[in-house]
């Protein structure tokens, strides 16, 4: 981006995402669902917008969150908990996940 194009800094909320991956960079698209979504129908979004970068980047932002997330949560002796329907509704395995959530002293 040419430094005379200025962008504003943003701050919103998102409940839904698409990540797309290519040889050359990494997309990730936000979006907010519909607050009342019909039982009879798919639950419609809004597009917040999407951040662009390498897949380097990405890779070192998925590290860096990940360890802060199993940081904080031993630190206050919490842990946010993702239902397992859900993991199972995004195709995500159980084992999976929590090897990968594992705390840190347990590595």
């Amino acid at each position: 981006m040419p430094d005379d194009v200025k962008q504003e800094p943003f701050d919103v909320y998102s409940d839904a995402f698409t990540v797309t991956i290519t040889p050359f960079g990494a997309n990730l698209s936000f979006a907010t669902r519909e607050a009342h979504p019909s039982p009879s129908k798919p639950p419609q979004s809004q597009h917040i917008g999407t951040i662009r970068m390498s897949v380097e980047h990405l890779k070192t932002v998925v590290w860096i969150c990940r360890n802060q997330i199993r940081k904080v949560e031993g630190q206050l002796g919490v842990k946010a908990e993702v239902p397992r329907n859900i993991l199972n509704q995004i195709g995500i395995p159980p084992d999976e996940w929590d090897e990968f959530w594992k705390p840190i002293e347990s590595i």
